[in-house]
């Protein structure tokens, strides 16, 4: 059985690492809310099933948004690149760092 490990990440790289090689597996991400609290979200990338058509009214890369299903609530979330603090997928949680 394979242990659970912690690695930094830079955080340009832990987008690109949510964005492209999580494979449609579950992962949690812990971040920072607007309002300055924290948040864990169990979370996916690729959830197609519950769309209502249409396109977002904002570009989320350029306001640096990183969109996700929140299983928790069964909607899509955003949370902002750089309230991001960690996540953690496999067993292996990955801390960003800037």
């Amino acid at each position: 059985m394979k242990t659970a490990d912690v690695y930094p990440i830079p955080r340009k790289r832990a987008v690109e690492f949510l964005e492209n090689e999580t494979g449609g597996r579950l992962f949690s991400v812990y971040f920072q809310k607007k309002d300055g609290t924290m948040r864990e979200m169990v979370a996916r990338r690729g959830v197609r099933k519950y769309l209502a058509g249409g396109q977002l009214p904002y570009d989320a890369k350029a306001k640096e948004l990183v969109t996700v299903f929140d299983f928790a609530i069964s909607e899509y979330r955003c949370f902002k690149i750089g309230a991001l603090v960690s996540f953690k997928i496999d067993g292996d949680t990955y801390i960003v760092q800037d």
